[in-house]
């Protein structure tokens, strides 16, 4: 999560985006851009996509930081095209090329027959173009210097991957998965596992849960809402408690509400399961999260600033 120190330019705004990030941008390039639009005091990303890499890049403003955890496991959704034949050292075709078999093909029969084993829960080995660290420095830093270290294999969940256009050279697919994934390891894994060679060429996140491409924003609509002036860009953002969407909400009283603010659990989630819930005074003043004990009474964890709780 990035942040910039206190600036007298800077402002508290508080809220979520989800940005269209364009290709050719890191996902912290589009942030800063962001934050300098929004004149934002505080800001970060949940999850980096690549600079080949478009689509929906979720950003939270201000005490929406607090919650960008929630977004970070929510599952995912991508479109991405293989170029069948090619093995780059990033495993996309923005890197150098390792290997080439130009006449390469993959019937789909063939794919078809081994998507099955890449679903579920699958066992992958992070690429060293990650930003996963190693030793305290990021791999992709050691990749730059030519150096290759060992990566333990990780466990990661696949809910879904499906040929979207068949193509024998360049096949479409969709990917729905878990947090953690390497989409370009999964490509170059599936390749792998049928003799042949693969890298990513193209790759869209279409959406995060519980979002979907239709909730993203361009860079250019909030160019052209910022010249407008901060009303018309403010109107992009979504409320915090977007960011925890998927979580069961509890409605406290305003009694209940002080005493939980100041750290103590109150019995208001009855009947409901233990877990993270979103944490609401009456209908629709959210206050941040909580956790549901197996008493029944639900316990702060991670609240916003009262001064946010408008």
């Amino acid at each position: 999560m990035s942040q910039a120190s206190a600036s007298p330019d800077k402002r508290d705004v508080t809220g979520v985006l989800l940005l269209d990030k364009p290709q050719g941008l890191t996902s912290n390039q589009a942030l800063q851009r962001v934050k300098r639009l929004f004149a934002a005091r505080k800001a970060g990303h949940t999850g980096s996509l690549d600079p080949i890499a478009t689509g929906m890049l979720p950003l939270c403003l201000g005490e929406a930081t607090k919650l960008s955890a929630y977004l970070l496991k929510a599952e995912k959704h991508y479109r991405v095209t293989a170029r069948i034949g090619l093995k780059t050292d990033t495993g996309d075709a923005t890197g150098a090329t390792v290997l080439e078999r130009p006449s390469e093909r993959l019937r789909r029969a063939e794919l078809e027959a081994v998507l099955e084993r890449f679903t579920g829960e699958v066992e992958q080995v992070p690429p060293m173009y990650s930003a996963l660290k190693h030793k305290g420095r990021r791999l992709y830093k050691l990749a730059r210097e030519g150096r290759t270290v060992e990566r333990a294999p990780r466990r990661v969940w696949i809910r879904s991957l499906e040929i979207e256009e068949y193509s024998p050279s360049s096949p479409v697919f969709a990917v729905r998965c878990g947090s953690g994934v390497y989409v370009r390891t999964l490509i170059e894994d599936l390749a792998e596992s049928l003799g042949a060679l693969a890298c990513v060429s193209a790759l869209r996140r279409l959406g995060v849960a519980p979002f979907g491409e239709a909730s993203m924003v361009t860079m250019e609509e909030l160019e052209a809402a910022a010249a407008r002036g901060r009303s018309a860009l403010d109107a992009m953002l979504l409320p915090a408690d977007a960011a925890a969407g998927e979580l069961p909400a509890v409605r406290l009283s305003a009694s209940e509400s002080f005493y939980l603010q100041r750290g103590n659990p109150v019995a208001a989630a009855r009947g409901m399961q233990p877990g993270a819930v979103r944490l609401y005074i009456g209908a629709q003043q959210f206050i941040g999260i909580g956790e549901v004990t197996l008493d029944g009474q639900v316990a702060p964890r991670r609240l916003l600033r009262p001064q946010t709780l408008v």
